[in-house]
């Protein structure tokens, strides 16, 4: 039986990939990719010439047992998305767990993943976090941010660039103009920028200038008076 390999790919920089994902996806007998054409730049880069086929979210319900018996009779194959780890917002969750329910073996590669950056380079306590992904577009949208209006914890979203000013507009509404949030944009590329401060002097900066690039937004939770009190009593 073969193995199922999750492997995550750079975020921007083609330099972010390990040597022990480079040998994985060499090896394999297959890698599904999310789109070819994105891959087929990163695999041609590092003379990558394994077979390369497309898995995204809209086959991948189709597709995933035949997959699995693919793995199952002998063959090993590679997962990869256009950037990051694959079932992070990306698709690969149900593949995984398909595999896992007819006994292939999965094994998932650590890698570049882009909310661990923006987290750290927020400033913003990183010890407990709720990643939330993509916020529901329309339906649910406005039932998530009231959900998370009580979160005591660092808050990490991703989306879109062409959504950023409405999502920031709508945090200022739900947790307030001086709640203080990190936008990361083109992490690792050529342009990266990491900008900080309340949410009302975030949007106004986003609000004067074309936004291009993957967005990851770092929101503070909200101040926990008994925490902040326990860390003024172990400081003094």
């Amino acid at each position: 039986m073969g193995k199922l390999y999750i492997v995550p790919t750079p975020i921007g920089n083609l330099e972010d990939i390990t040597l022990r994902a480079l040998r994985i996806l060499k090896e394999v007998d297959l890698i599904l990719a999310e789109d070819t054409r994105t891959s087929s730049v990163l695999l041609r880069h590092y003379q990558v010439a394994t077979r390369l086929s497309s898995h995204h979210k809209f086959n991948e319900h189709k597709t995933v047992e035949h997959i699995a018996e693919l793995i199952l009779g002998g063959e090993n194959i590679a997962l990869i998305s256009d950037a990051g780890t694959p079932s992070i917002s990306d698709p690969g969750f149900l593949l995984t767990r398909t595999c896992l329910s007819m006994g292939v073996e999965v094994e998932c590669l650590p890698g570049a993943t882009a909310f661990v950056p923006a987290l750290v380079n927020s400033g913003f306590p990183s010890d407990r976090f709720c990643f939330e992904g993509f916020l529901p577009q329309k339906k649910g949208r406005q039932k998530k941010l009231k959900e998370l209006v009580e979160e005591t914890r660092t808050m990490i979203f991703y989306e879109s660039p062409f959504r950023l000013v409405k999502a920031l507009e709508q945090f200022a509404e739900y947790f307030g103009s001086e709640r203080r949030v990190s936008v990361s944009r083109e992490l690792s590329k050529l342009f990266e920028e990491n900008f900080r401060g309340t949410v009302a002097e975030v949007l106004a900066h986003f609000k004067s200038k074309t936004v291009k690039g993957e967005i990851v937004i770092v929101l503070e939770g909200k101040p926990d008076p008994k925490l902040n009190g326990k860390e003024e009593d172990e400081e003094d």
